[in-house]
């Protein structure tokens, strides 16, 4: 197996678009150094499509490809003066932040955007910033895209949310940012769908050298499909199956954000898995992709509406917050790890699966019950690792076992004799 990667440095947006302060670098590189042991090969600076074609490599005998180039370019605005000195792409910030000591903001810094990456670029801003950061976004605080925690978090290193305020056009002066005029947002969606009102009176101008925006990612290309039959839909995502992520090239399958559009890492994490299923069905001659495949199809429960009556509710415990005075100076992640009080009521919040135990004398080990659970909750494991009783010797075994068996029977006789007559007295 090998992988080709378009930069210098391993991990694609794992590396370079999460700030070492949410995910540290080195925990990226033991992953990747674990994939080096199992014997993936790693080739950097390369990019499918310019230096190599995917007809190159099927000549060079590769038999099957997995595209998962992410949605690495930001999103622009669309309004006046955004291609002006100053202004800067979140992703690529980002880039330039994580892989770039000497890389430095001068004078004061807005960041445009509501979402968690524009949370990372806020906070990533303020640490290499001698001035004050402010973030900017259409949503009011409750409808923001950021999780509560990291809002919080962005909050306590003395970053600025400004709510409900939308950029209108970017000031500039000479080709270079001297600031944003935005406008009142009334509103961000309208019927459910994204579609902002503003209030044209209600205006502000606000001073920055630099702009940062983070309105959101999209997909870049290049000539990575030239002269093949791979489709695209209208937002540039790749059309494939949605079960084996096949797509029109029969070799070539594709996961993550180019199938998707932008989510979470842990997403294209665990599309990476189904798509390395795929592949190797799709290699080995007389497999299906589809055949006795599991198919997880997941659907969140709806939480406004959902009712828990008998069970506790303990929210869920957060990480205790070292000294940010001295954390938000530098990329070291400021969270702690839970207690040790901490850990036992996270725990506590674990609703009961349903395990069972099965008695070993009676279970025959056929394995019928895990091909039957549709839920896929039945596995058996090897419990003891011990050689079986020589034939000589089976016979006094056997007769112990059942001995042992009638007595549980016998005991058990009585007892649920009891039961009945006392269930019986209750109706």
């Amino acid at each position: 197996m090998t992988v080709f990667e378009k930069q210098k440095a391993l991990g694609g947006m794992l590396t370079f678009g999460i700030p070492a302060f949410r995910l540290e670098k080195d925990v990226v590189n033991a992953e990747i150094n674990i994939l080096k042991e199992l014997g993936v090969e790693f080739k950097t600076g390369v990019e499918v499509g310019k230096d190599v074609s995917l007809n190159d490599l099927r000549g060079q005998g590769f038999e099957a490809f997995y595209l998962a180039i992410g949605a690495q370019i930001g999103r622009k605005l669309g309004i006046k003066g955004e291609n002006a000195a100053g202004v800067i792409n979140g992703v690529d910030f980002l880039r330039k932040a994580n892989f770039n000591e000497e890389f430095k903001l001068e004078g004061p810094t807005l960041v445009i955007g509501g979402g968690n990456v524009a949370i990372d670029v806020a906070r990533s801003a303020r640490r290499i910033s001698v001035l004050q950061v402010n973030m900017y976004c259409l949503e009011s605080r409750k409808e923001m895209p950021a999780l509560e925690e990291e809002i919080d978090e962005t909050l306590s290193e003395g970053i600025v949310i400004h709510n409900s305020w939308g950029p209108d056009r970017i000031l500039t002066e000479n080709g270079r940012v001297t600031g944003v005029e935005f406008k009142k947002c009334i509103s961000v969606y309208e019927n459910g769908k994204f579609n902002p009102n503003f209030d044209e009176n209600e205006k502000r101008i606000v001073k920055a050298d630099n702009i940062l925006l983070s309105v959101g990612q999209a997909i870049e290309w290049g000539n990575l499909l030239v002269d093949s039959k791979i489709a695209l839909n209208p937002n540039k995502t790749i059309k494939a199956d949605p079960d084996t992520y096949q797509t029109d090239e029969p070799d070539v399958f594709a996961g993550g954000d180019v199938l998707t559009g932008p989510k979470f890492a842990i997403d294209a994490i665990a599309m990476g898995k189904k798509g390395a299923i795929s592949i190797h069905r799709y290699v080995h001659p007389g497999q299906s992709l589809t055949i006795g495949r599991t198919k997880r199809d997941y659907r969140p429960l709806d939480k406004a509406n959902l009712v828990l009556e008998g069970y506790d509710r303990l929210p869920r415990q957060k990480a205790i917050q070292r000294d940010t005075k001295i954390f938000k100076e530098s990329f070291v992640d400021s969270r702690g790890t839970f207690t040790e009080e901490q850990v036992k009521k996270e725990t506590e919040r674990c609703l009961g699966c349903g395990a069972t135990v099965v008695d070993e004398y009676l279970c025959v080990g056929c394995g019928v019950c895990t091909t039957k659970c549709k839920f896929d909750a039945i596995s058996l494991v090897r419990k003891y690792d011990a050689e079986g009783v020589e034939l000589r010797k089976i016979k006094p075994a056997v007769i112990r076992h059942a001995i042992k068996r009638k007595v549980r029977i016998a005991v058990k006789k009585p007892l649920k004799f009891i039961e009945s007559i006392l269930s019986g007295e209750r109706n």
